[in-house]
């Protein structure tokens, strides 16, 4: 499988990768430099901050004193002593500790670290601003084929303030090295001048023309993703065609986590009034996209589909597509099916389905059969839902950007990655992410009946949102696309059950998603107050209001009569329903309360009376 990287933005020079990890530097005699890796650090040479959020960076350290060097500093050390007549008159010396200074060359920068100093006026300077290594491995002076009216300049620090500070060709911020004609106001960054891109190709999987690089500030709509330039794209002087640089790298053939269907690459769309199957907005029918072979009406954006969220990265051109079997079961007539986690014995579906009976459990969802219609085992008490007998053995989903298997052994309790809920029922799962079923069996458009005006679609930035059923924060969550209408909720309140039992009250509870009131409402479980704006459960008469953690509890995702192990120890899942509620050995030493209130609690295997009622407990 061939894999497409996305265009680099960094760059190392053969000698920097040459660096060993330790090593003696004259600037810091006495003590070995250990190279390491950090996000924020100051280079106690040059007094540079290295502070991004985007990346982590090298950088040599003593392990005994606060002493931090860049790599450029290692490799190109400032000299002890400087004599540059136009910064000052006389000699200048670096010193030899650090020190806190103002510097004298007015850069306005806060001074700390090894400053060159005049002696005989007292006088500190930054490294940086007085010396400038960048001259001794760049010209001052380039010519570039993208530019031949004038040469060149190399500069250092900020761009020009008429300069938008970015690459004419790859819309970069320039960093603190570049090159800049002030005639033109051209400017490119140092990856554009050491790998300058073609000035013109042919390649017939982007065009089946040759495209020439225009490398000019000018506005135009990409061919091939439909989305807006502002500078240098490449150009078919014949048929018009405008491609973005990094658009050239769009892969051809891809798999999406949105899709069941690989999604190849379309230079023209071609369907009318047609809408992303990512962002779900509408998509010109004239520009370029992904669309699938299986289902024409479906259709992505380029930048879309290519996503990080959204795709895994991996070009599958040329690679056979997977062809094994992902049905669950197989039927054997219309009322009987063989499920693949249950080869000995056949099911047998049940229509009419039980009035919630906490002791016949759904082995997939784990959740009691409560009005359903269910599949249950001829020679054995093993029972699925009938919606959870579906799922899948193979599938992708909106939550992982990797194909999810699914996998039936209970022996292994999990925490599910969606709704972080623990579970021993059936999970999909890949490279050590784990999903309850529940979670990955929601698919977009996602009908809700708290939010029926409107479909709710996947929405996953990295702006937290609150969730309308529980009032928690979440950046991965279930949202309403409609102008005007603020609609979210996590995948924990997306998959609450809509019927529950409870001993509390004789009727099954119904799940209620908060009301206006002018009253106090109290649960009748714990006994305290509730928040009716909330959601909550409640009973035939909509006389109560219960907390949705106490009509569930902590360990509703565990299957009574299973065994889950944690460091320490291992416990049996127990339902909390005999005459006298089992009692919490955690909440017995706190004087919390009396009797464990949760419908299911864990009991310390071994042990006659040992419970326990929720993970704070254990």
């Amino acid at each position: 499988m061939v894999t497409i990287a996305k265009p680099a933005i960094f760059s190392v020079h053969k000698k920097c990768g040459e660096f060993s990890e330790y090593i003696e530097h004259p600037s810091h005699s006495g003590h070995t430099l250990q190279l390491e890796s950090y996000q924020v650090f100051d280079c106690k040479l040059c007094g540079r901050n290295r502070d991004c959020k985007y990346f982590v960076q090298n950088l040599f350290c003593c392990e005994i004193c606060d002493f931090t060097m860049d790599l450029y500093c290692a490799k190109y050390p400032p000299p002890e002593a400087i004599d540059i007549s136009e910064i000052h008159h006389h000699k200048l010396t670096l010193l030899k500790e650090l020190i806190e200074f103002d510097c004298d060359a007015k850069c306005g920068i806060d001074g700390y670290g090894f400053p060159y100093k005049c002696h005989e006026c007292d006088l500190a300077f930054h490294v940086d601003c007085v010396w400038h290594p960048s001259k001794l491995i760049y010209p001052l002076e380039v010519n570039h084929s993208s530019h031949s009216l004038h040469p060149l300049q190399l500069l250092m620090g900020r761009s020009p303030e008429y300069s938008d500070g970015k690459c004419r060709l790859c819309g970069l911020k320039v960093d603190e090295f570049f090159y800049h004609c002030s005639s033109c106001n051209f400017t490119l960054d140092m990856r554009c001048v050491l790998n300058p891109p073609q000035q013109s190709l042919l390649d017939l999987k982007t065009h089946d023309h040759q495209l020439t690089l225009i490398p000019r500030l000018d506005s135009f709509i990409c061919n091939a993703c439909g989305l807006k330039g502002d500078r240098s794209p490449y150009k078919c002087c014949q048929c018009d065609f405008m491609i973005h640089k990094d658009c050239l790298a769009l892969p051809r053939l891809i798999n999406i986590n949105r899709h069941d269907h690989r999604v190849s690459r379309t230079s023209l769309v071609g369907v009318v009034n047609s809408v992303c199957g990512v962002c779900h907005q509408k998509v010109d029918w004239t520009w370029g996209g992904y669309s699938c072979q299986r289902c024409p009406s479906y259709i992505v954006h380029s930048k879309c589909a290519t996503r990080e969220d959204v795709w895994n990265g991996k070009e599958l051109e040329g690679v056979p597509e997977e062809t094994e079997d992902v049905e669950p079961y197989v039927v054997i007539d219309e009322n009987t099916i063989q499920h693949f986690s249950h080869t000995e014995h056949y099911l047998r579906l049940h229509v009419n389905g039980v009035l919630c009976d906490e002791n016949k459990r759904c082995s997939a969802c784990t959740h009691p059969i409560c009005l359903q219609p269910f599949y249950g085992c001829m020679d054995c008490d093993f029972i699925l839902h009938q919606n959870c007998a579906g799922f899948l053995r193979k599938k992708w989903h909106v939550l992982h950007n990797e194909r999810l298997t699914l996998v039936t052994n209970e022996a292994d309790s999990f925490f599910c990655d969606a709704c972080y809920r623990i579970s021993n029922g059936f999970r999909h799962q890949n490279d050590g992410r784990d999903f309850d079923v529940l979670c990955t069996s929601i698919s977009e458009p996602f009908i809700h009946p708290s939010h029926p005006d409107h479909p709710l679609y996947y929405n996953s930035t990295e702006e937290d949102k609150f969730c309308n059923g529980c009032n928690r924060v979440e950046y991965r969550m279930l949202g309403c696309i409609e102008n005007g209408c603020i609609f979210f909720i996590c995948f924990g309140c997306a998959t609450l059950p809509q019927v529950v039992k409870h001993r509390v009250d004789d009727h099954p509870l119904s799940l209620c998603y908060g009301e206006k009131a002018s009253c106090k409402y109290w649960c009748d479980i714990c006994e305290t107050e509730t928040n009716p704006e909330t959601w909550f459960y409640t009973c035939k008469d909509h006389r109560a209001s219960l907390h949705k953690e106490c009509v569930l509890g902590e360990f509703s995702g565990l299957m009574p009569g299973s065994t889950v192990k944690d460091s320490n120890g291992s416990y049996e899942v127990v339902l909390n329903n005999s005459v006298s509620r089992a009692l919490c050995r955690k909440c017995k030493l706190h004087c919390i309360e009396s009797r464990c209130i949760y419908p299911i609690v864990l009991k310390m295997s071994g042990t006659s009376d040992t419970y326990y009622c929720s993970f704070w407990c254990t």
